[in-house]
């Protein structure tokens, strides 16, 4: 018997399966709060519901948990670096960060990933399988039943390419939005992409207000192919005018995540082509020493050259941030943790 994956339902949804199973609709708000407020980790803990209709449930539908593999946490800054094992055997990802403006989480969408890019330790063994909107949302969920504290602002930056899961993705950004759930605003809610140029206009008709970050890390075209294989599918001249585009629909400023490798892209002229590629775009260029992965062979740049690629680039008027390197003393690259899991098992 199929079971429903419970935690990805709507609540209109979960109201229809509650009608057919012949309960009162009404309890598909209680559920609802239960499963997205209290964030309940399983049928037992739901105790205003009769053990008969919890036995129904849980023959039903399945709600699963993800289980604390691994948890590293930087003595430096408290950063938690999370694996989590998925009720079929596989790992995913995921890491809380505390700012002064709030708590965020990074998390996974997919268990692998397909896109190679090549300073990334997710590609390595491709791509498993997708995550479901649930197994997104179990992510948040359960690091906050391990922190104890409110999670303010989500980014879907760690394994895998959002938009190539872009169905689970989008119900998962209406469900985490929702105010019957979490509430977490569209505004702090990031989505990453390595440039999916149909995802990214298929997301502008969706209405949703979030920001939307591309992983450029090379300002032209054959150095961005030879170090992100997507690059030989998707070219810079249609991916920026399809961020354009989705500008125009939401007025979010754009994100360029920008890997810094040393003696690869960190040179004068990278700097200069980045500045004539986005020249008069809202956005900002966040610079990120890339993080060394055994397999790759890459360098990250040094600090004093990642301060003066951002002055080469704010001298051409580019709004430049650096990532601020929180749990550098722990494993920093997406894939890291699942990668050694995974070998050992």
């Amino acid at each position: 018997m199929n079971q429903t994956d419970i935690l990805s339902m709507t609540l209109p949804e979960l109201k229809t399966l509650l009608e057919e199973m012949g309960e009162k609709p009404y309890r598909a708000s209680q559920i609802y709060d239960w499963l997205h407020k209290k964030q309940a980790a399983s049928w037992d803990e739901i105790t205003t519901l009769s053990k008969a209709l919890r036995g129904k449930l849980a023959e039903q539908t399945c709600l699963h948990a993800p289980e604390i593999r691994s948890l590293q946490v930087s003595a430096i800054d408290g950063t938690r670096k999370y694996l989590f094992r998925m009720h079929d055997g596989n790992y995913v990802e995921s890491v809380w960060m505390s700012y002064h403006h709030g708590n965020s989480v990074c998390i996974s969408s997919q268990v692998g990933c397909r896109m190679g890019c090549t300073f990334c330790a997710s590609t390595i063994g491709g791509l498993t399988r997708n995550l479901t909107a649930g197994e997104m949302l179990s992510q948040i969920y359960a690091i906050t039943r391990d922190t104890g504290e409110r999670v303010s602002n989500v980014v879907v930056m760690g394994t895998g390419e959002p938009l190539d899961n872009y169905d689970s993705l989008v119900r998962f950004l209406r469900m985490l939005s929702d105010e019957n759930g979490l509430n977490i605003s569209e505004r702090n809610i990031t989505v990453s992409t390595c440039g999916l140029v149909p995802g990214i206009l298929r997301l502008k008709d969706e209405h949703l207000m979030i920001n939307l970050a591309l992983s450029l890390h090379a300002p032209n075209d054959e150095l961005r192919r030879r170090i992100m294989p997507i690059a030989r599918k998707y070219s810079l001249s249609e991916i920026i005018p399809a961020l354009k585009t989705y500008y125009k629909a939401n007025s979010r400023r754009l994100t360029f995540e920008y890997s810094l490798i040393r003696d690869t892209n960190d040179t004068d002229e990278c700097a200069a082509q980045i500045a004539s590629l986005l020249r008069g775009m809202n956005c900002l260029v966040n610079l990120i020493p890339v993080n060394p992965v055994t397999e790759t062979g890459y360098r990250e740049t040094t600090p004093a050259g990642v301060q003066a690629f951002k002055k080469k680039l704010e001298k051409h008027g580019i709004h430049v941030t650096i990532r601020r390197e929180l749990g550098r003393d722990i494993d920093g690259a997406c894939g890291q943790l699942r990668k050694r899991c995974t070998e050992t098992d």
